[in-house]
């Protein structure tokens, strides 16, 4: 039987962390001197009152934490975060509709990127730093800044931890999960700083410059300007960011083990990581030589706009500093195979992340062995370390999955009359959690406003399921997890 009154108490807690973080929001707003005070007043005063309700609810509820408990919280706990987060962009006034403000912030958390805004330039201070603050909390995921800084507060972290965390295999860095939890939180949190502070050195302003490290490290992609990073037109900048992105796209455990043990060789012999900056070098320079070839692009200025772009595809980021949209078809492929990918687990990024292709590449080649080898035994290995059939077999479902919600998504979407390259694309940078789409409707460039309401509840849908990669979400329907036994 599920403990309901665990999940409320926990749910309650988290939700006095969401108000703090609007705390700070409303913090900007007052320093600003905008609008957007009595909003966020309010929704703050809302989440608190819904937080007492929920710690009332849950009184007296035994701290022990089952699996269902756990995949039960995480999913709800993103769910309300992504609700509650709305109220200030309504409240405000500064978007009408409820549906937009929820995709917006489920965009937010879930590190997706997409927006619905078209002039993102008109909000105010507030409303743009909570925009970049919920990517900053969804980045690492908000019921593992919870084991970071309340380990207490969550009975069953690990299994919280599993719920939540990406990839096939669950790295730990430390025997205690909140410790591996504080040792990635400094990691995050000094690659946030040194962006920031790259930033302003090339002349970028302290509130630009917080923004966007913000949204960059959690590999985001929300910008304080409606031409994103484009509106710079630095080369210093553009290169900073895209370095910054292909960091935030490691896996941190690999961050930890250079860091601050000082493993190079561990670091320079992972399989995943030489398979992560493979796909971008050559990404980069296929697509350098198509701008220079069909687009007569300066090859100083191809290399710079490819590498950005392979770097905030790959990453899941969704900035730009040019419009893609406008570039040779054959570019579109390659980017949406990057978007496919996604970066390494671990990291802050979305897609299906480079350790499953490494994984599918060994598993294919193995395959080959045994047709010449029936009776051979191949095992699979990754890091020297053997994977196990249960992930292998767990892999071909995440896979199976992903390929027919995107599926799905894009027949939902055509029978909206959503033109076709834009129906793929949509779903695909829904699911890998990306954010721009590749099309003549929706480009790079644009927000996602135009789209039907219904497309957009499926695209909120979509962002979840691709951030708690799947299975973490579609179990809560089965007829399994509901059963007492």
């Amino acid at each position: 039987m599920i403990n309901f009154k665990l999940v409320y108490k926990v749910i309650g807690s988290l939700l006095f962390i969401e108000a703090i973080m609007m705390l700070s929001c409303l913090l900007v707003s007052v320093y600003y001197r905008e609008d957007d005070i009595l909003a966020f007043l309010a929704t703050i005063a809302v989440t608190v009152l819904a937080a007492i309700g929920l710690k009332f609810k849950g009184y007296h509820a035994e701290n022990s934490m089952g699996r269902r408990e756990a995949y039960l919280l995480v999913t709800l706990i993103w769910v309300i975060f992504s609700a509650i987060g709305a109220l200030p962009f309504v409240i405000s006034g500064y978007l009408t509709s409820y549906t937009d403000a929820f995709l917006e912030t489920m965009s937010g958390f879930t590190t997706t990127g997409a927006t619905i805004i078209d002039d993102v330039e008109a909000l105010p201070h507030g409303l743009l730093f909570w925009r970049s603050l919920t990517h900053w909390i969804g980045g690492l995921g908000i019921m593992f800044f919870t084991i970071a800084i309340l380990p207490s507060l969550v009975g069953g972290s690990v299994k919280v931890f599993s719920a939540e965390a990406t990839g096939p295999i669950k790295s730990r860095m430390h025997p205690r999960l909140s410790t591996t939890a504080k040792w990635i939180w400094a990691i995050y949190i000094i690659l946030t700083a040194g962006c920031a502070a790259c930033f302003c050195l090339f002349g970028m302003g302290i509130f630009d410059s917080i923004n966007y490290s913000m949204s960059i490290t959690a590999t985001g992609g929300f910008a304080t300007h409606n031409a994103s990073i484009a509106f710079f037109d630095s080369a210093a900048i553009d290169y900073t960011a895209a370095i910054f992105m292909i960091l935030s796209g490691i896996n941190f455990s690999l961050l930890y083990i250079l860091m601050f043990k000082g493993k190079v060789k561990d670091f320079v012999k992972d399989s995943e990581l030489r398979f992560y900056l493979t796909v971008i070098s050559l990404s980069t320079l296929f697509i350098t030589f198509l701008l220079t070839s069909q687009s007569g692009i300066r090859i100083a200025d191809a290399f710079r706009y490819a590498l950005f772009q392979v770097s905030s595809f790959i990453s899941t980021t969704g900035l730009f500093n040019t419009d893609a949209g406008l570039w040779p078809h054959l570019t579109w492929v390659v980017l949406t195979i990057c978007m496919v990918f996604g970066s390494c687990a671990g990291s802050t990024s979305g897609g299906i992340k480079c350790v499953r292709g490494a994984m599918l590449l060994r598993i294919i080649r193995n395959e080959f062995k045994h047709i010449l080898h029936p009776r051979a035994v191949i095992p699979l290995k990754l890091n020297g370390t053997n994977i196990p059939h249960q992930a292998q077999a767990t892999l071909l479902v995440f896979l199976s999955l992903y390929g027919i919600t995107c599926l799905a998504a894009f027949f939902c979407f055509k029978l909206m009359g959503v033109e076709t390259t834009n129906a793929i694309t949509i779903a695909i940078s829904s699911a890998s959690n990306v954010g721009p789409a590749l099309g003549a409707d929706i480009g790079p460039t644009m927000s996602w406003s135009t789209l039907p309401d219904a497309a957009k509840w499926i695209c909120s849908a979509l962002m979840l399921l691709g951030r708690l990669e799947f299975l973490s979400v579609m179990v809560l329907f089965t007829r399994a997890f509901w059963k007492e036994n």
